[in-house]
């Protein structure tokens, strides 16, 4: 279970904690969570803290309020050194990517440039069916991140991610499932229930295989082809880690797996 309200507070960002999740607020609700640039500085600080907690088995990003994130607050670009901002947002997009446990965005509503970005670089997306997306910075005369357009189209393909940018128009969240910008669409009164079931599933699962799993896609998108070492050092774990041998008894006795393992 994650908690579907945020822990009290006015920080512009909030963590809760509930069992083996750790849930990051997005608490801007007026300004439907658009990020500072204080709040990139902070996202890259919570994500470290975090992965080095080793009650957390998984990290919930969602908004506070109606929407996920409407993307960068624009109004206080003016105010920032470009060069700082840049390296603000990248480090935050990276932390949050390359973070070593599971990930999950929860989104409703507004989920547009920075918000997508931040969505994109989670591990799994759930829409409500109220949410809408872009990538919108066509609407602004700015150039997209290089690392974030990297990631897009990775993730989406180029001809999706040249549309959205070209066009910066808004798609809803079916559409948005069929450009692979979310893996699932719920009702919006489901999507809570939907967060908590992915959530209790991956922390009655094996760490080592997730871990393993995140370690070994990431080679293979980075790369184009599995590094065959990183295959055989986790293949090794397994077996030394009695994580396989705890698997492979409780399927043969019948009952549920106790997996110890954490990194």
């Amino acid at each position: 279970m994650t908690g579907d309200s945020p822990p009290p507070g006015d920080d512009e960002l909030l963590v809760g904690r509930n069992g083996c999740a750790a849930t990051l607020w997005l608490n801007r609700p007026t300004k439907r969570n658009a990020v500072t640039y204080e709040m990139w500085q902070g996202i890259t600080a919570t994500c470290a803290e975090l992965a080095a907690d080793g009650d957390v088995r998984v990290l919930v990003v969602r908004g506070v309020g109606e929407h996920f994130c409407a993307g960068a607050d624009v109004s206080g670009l003016v105010s920032v050194d470009p060069e700082a901002y840049a390296t603000a947002n990248e480090a935050a997009s990276t932390a949050l990517a390359r973070f070593p446990k599971p990930t999950i965005a929860a989104i409703s509503g507004s989920c547009v440039g920075g918000g997508a970005q931040l969505a994109l670089a989670c591990d799994v997306r759930v829409a409500d069916d109220t949410s809408r997306f872009g990538i919108t910075p066509a609407r602004l005369g700015i150039v997209y991140p290089g690392f974030a357009l990297d990631r897009a189209v990775r993730l989406l393909g180029p001809t999706v991610v040249k549309q959205l940018i070209y066009t910066a128009e808004l798609v809803g969240a079916h559409t948005a499932r069929h450009m692979g910008l979310v893996g699932e669409v719920q009702l919006r009164d489901r999507l809570n229930t939907r967060v908590d079931e992915l959530v209790d599933a991956i922390c009655s699962r094996s760490a080592l295989t997730q871990h393993a799993a995140k370690e070994m896609v990431e080679s293979i998108v980075s790369g184009g082809e599995l590094d065959q070492a990183l295959t055989a050092r986790w293949t090794q774990l397994a077996a030394t880690s009695g994580e396989r041998d705890e698997g492979l008894s409780a399927f043969i006795e019948r009952r549920e797996p106790a997996f110890g393992w954490r990194p």
